[in-house]
């Protein structure tokens, strides 16, 4: 490992260390694992859990007509986004995917802190859906358990197991429990649809608060109030481009991808929040913490085998969602380590080619939070704080690439180029707002963790950055060219 050097003077507050040949051989993924269907089904999975519960609870803030308008306004920040994340993907296929972005457009530190508020985000939601899951054992009797924390160690012993044994096994046992869930989605639709009624979308009453309406029964703040519940329809879908180093043609299949898992995640939240509280009304779900079969309940006027289906095959909704985001969390983790943001022993790679610490230690955090919280619905709302900064940050990235370098080769072009982004990034700070006043808590403890994150960084590791790991590599021609046009 070479002597630390000084950075050039577009990144003068950062040394480098350029490191032997043997530091980059421990720290390989393996390349063509995936293609376009199966990170297509990536996306898919780290969303799908939010289709089967979650998104219900916006009932409860903004009525069916509020939590129709954030939706909407979500799902426009969310495919806007997804088209400027494609094109980045595609001109920078390195597993550090949104920390990569942002490191070429805003220097190492804006690099940093949307890496870390990426890795908030994944490392903390799976201790939500862990909740979520045990819960759902419990109270369907299974096993005779009566506490969730052996179910939260089983998944996670279980599938990081799986992820250590092998990305390209762990990626098809995710697209098989994913084609699960999108089983039991299509067989509630078809179930339903017969019962749909569309003055039952509008039987919560009405308050007194301002604008309120029979179409907004709790005014225009429900709006607000209900656009974390529309993020559940669509959160984690930024996570496929981590797969870049992975992937098969990483500049094709990134943009095909995300996109196919976009279209089919918008799909799937029109079709739940048209049909289930259509057929079973808004009020009777807006509480519920296992919707679909509770709308399916009351839309039959009590239990059958459809509503029994739905209710165990939905299972692998949650369980797929969990499993996935296990795989997002190990490659940003993996990245930022092995650039040396974090400590470089957690990018070390195993024999399979699969980062072991990088999903051993977030796992070991997240089974502790979630065994001694219980508390899902406060860590899914840190987690969606998490995921909301590093959406301006990542919006922001993409502008600033497209100004400050039109030149750069671009497999995949955004359709709108910065005005799709300029949405999106609008959006995102409402989204920002939108969280703090829903938690007010779990938006502190997100600001907390990137403060010590970002004061580890100014301490210690912008001093010890590597040079040759490829995400720096792609900020270091950017200053290259920036120094000889000078």
């Amino acid at each position: 490992m070479s002597k630390s050097s000084k950075s050039s003077k577009s990144q003068r507050a950062v040394e480098y260390q350029t490191v032997s040949a043997d530091y980059l051989e421990q720290r390989q993924l393996r390349k063509g694992a995936a293609g376009w269907v199966l990170l297509a089904g990536l996306g898919v999975a780290y969303v799908i859990s939010g289709d089967f519960a979650g998104w219900n609870f916006g009932l409860a803030e903004g009525g069916w007509g509020g939590l129709l308008i954030a939706t909407v306004l979500m799902a426009v920040m969310y495919t806007c986004m997804v088209f400027g994340l494609a094109e980045m993907a595609s001109a920078m296929p390195v597993a550090g995917a949104g920390y990569g972005f942002a490191r070429r457009a805003l220097g190492p530190t804006g690099g940093f802190a949307t890496g870390t508020a990426i890795l908030i985000e994944y490392a903390i939601a799976p201790a939500a859906i862990a909740v979520f899951i045990g819960g759902y054992v419990e109270a369907l009797g299974l096993f005779g358990l009566t506490s969730g924390w052996p179910v939260f160690l089983v998944c996670y012993l279980i599938f990081i197991g799986v992820h250590i044994w092998g990305v390209g096994e762990a990626l098809r046992v995710m697209f098989v429990i994913t084609a699960i869930a999108v089983i039991a989605l299509i067989v509630f639709v078809v179930g339903m649809v017969g019962r749909f009624d569309a003055d039952k979308l509008f039987d919560i009453p009405m308050t007194d608060a301002a604008g309120a309406s029979t179409f907004l029964p709790f005014g225009f703040a429900g709006v607000l109030a209900a656009f974390v519940y529309g993020i559940w329809f669509f959160l984690a879908v930024e996570g496929v481009p981590l797969a870049a180093e992975e992937a098969s043609n990483p500049k094709r299949d990134l943009p095909r991808g995300i996109i196919a898992a976009m279209a089919a995640l918008l799909v799937f939240a029109a079709l739940m929040l048209l049909v289930a509280p259509g057929a079973a009304g808004s009020n009777t779900i807006a509480g519920s913490d296992n919707p679909l079969p509770d709308a399916i309940r009351a839309a039959y006027g009590g239990d059958n085998f459809l509503a029994q289906f739905v209710n165990y095959v939905g299972l692998a909704g949650l369980v797929a969602s969990f499993f996935s985001i296990i795989y997002a969390y190990s490659r940003q983790l993996f990245a930022l380590s092995r650039a040396g943001y974090l400590p470089r022993w957690l990018s070390k790679t195993g024999r399979r080619k699969t980062p072991v610490l990088a999903l051993v230690v977030p796992g070991t955090i997240g089974f502790l939070l979630a065994s001694f919280t219980m508390d899902g619905a406060k860590l899914i709302n840190i987690a969606v704080f998490g995921a909301t900064v590093s959406y301006v940050l990542l919006n922001v990235s993409h502008i600033v690439l497209r100004v400050r370098e039109p030149d750069m080769e671009r497999p995949y072009r955004t359709p709108g180029g910065v005005v799709t982004t300029g949405i999106a990034a609008v959006l995102a700070v409402a989204a920002v707002v939108a969280t703090f006043f829903v938690d007010e808590l779990a938006a502190a403890i997100t600001a907390g963790i990137l403060l010590v994150a970002l004061a580890y960084f100014f301490i210690h590791s912008r001093h010890h950055l590597v040079a040759n790991a490829p995400e720096e590599e792609f900020a270091a021609i950017r200053a290259a060219e920036s120094e000889l046009a000078d």
